[in-house]
């Protein structure tokens, strides 16, 4: 936030003529017409440039005149108070995204697999649609759709990168708690290091998770596409990978921005949010952990 209060502090500071919601608005939906065209298999993955292209820049404009704006002093602790509130609904819609996957994730695991096993239905399902299909988790299905000649795959350990990176966000859950304190202290230097070593050990889960993919996909046979177990698994693992890796663009914009001597003890929202984020990045892995990689 600004260094300075804005003049009036009942004066809550509304810019005028800003292009960047409707410029937003269209990258959205070029993005999703990009995603959408690229899994139906109309368009090669490349569409898919065009939209986050336009997504990059988006956030670097837009966020570069919110930053502009607030080291001018034309926020007030009004607008600080609407920043917040913006950021807990923010938040609050990803723990519902989240959520929605978490939900898929137990719908097929614990209602769909026994359904189609025959148990607790009169329709005889596993006989009439999928004979001898024995429910048992992790499933492709009922027809083996495994990328290998008969249909088979096998599973990430949760002993082995899962875990790594498992340790890895905790530890940068316990970095950005310490460059936090140390921002609310005055220390700078500390400040600056410990934010440099969140964004790094950041970066480091997501390269980690990238060797993950590439294991998976050629020596597993586990792929997008390898069932309802696939599909469930790269979706929440993938969708958090993103988030990371925003996360930690974002925690190195704010790097900078201590650099360059922004923030104080008394406004800093822009850290605050960000280091919300993260931990709810952090609070998100510990349940793919569990109930993807060991349960």
């Amino acid at each position: 936030m600004a260094h300075t209060h804005a003049p009036n502090a009942d004066h809550y500071y509304v810019p005028h003529s800003s292009p960047w919601p409707i410029y937003g608005s269209v990258t959205l939906f070029t993005v999703m017409a990009g995603a959408i065209s690229t899994l139906n298999g109309w368009l090669p993955v490349w569409s898919l440039l065009p939209g986050f292209v336009m997504l990059a820049g988006l956030f670097i404009f837009w966020f570069g005149t919110v930053i502009e704006e607030s080291e001018a002093g034309r926020y007030n602790m009004a607008v600080d108070r609407s920043f917040r509130m913006g950021m807990m609904w923010f938040i609050f819609s990803e723990v519902m995204f989240f959520a929605a996957f978490f939900g898929a994730l137990f719908y097929a695991r614990s209602l769909v697999m026994p359904w189609l096993s025959g148990e607790g239905t009169k329709m005889l399902t596993n006989v009439l649609l999928w004979g001898n299909y024995h429910g048992t988790w992790p499933t492709n299905g009922p027809a083996a759709l495994g990328p290998r000649a008969d249909g088979t795959y096998e599973t990430v350990p949760a002993l082995g990168l899962p875990a790594l990176n498992t340790a890895i966000l905790l530890t940068s859950g316990i970095t950005i708690t310490i460059a936090h304190h140390a921002l609310l202290r005055g220390y700078r230097r500390r400040l600056a290091i410990f934010l440099a070593a969140t964004f790094l050990l950041g970066f480091t889960f997501v390269v980690l998770q990238a060797t993950e993919y590439h294991e998976a996909y050629t020596r597993l046979g586990l792929q997008l596409g390898t069932g309802i177990y696939g599909s469930t698994f790269f979706m929440l693992t993938g969708f958090h990978g993103l988030h990371v890796t925003v996360g930690a663009i974002m925690l190195v914009v704010i790097w900078v921005r201590v650099m360059k001597g922004h923030f104080t003890p008394e406004r800093h929202f822009a850290f605050e949010a960000v280091a919300w984020y993260w931990h709810f990045v952090d609070v998100v892995w510990l349940g793919l952990f569990i109930f993807v990689y060991w349960l």
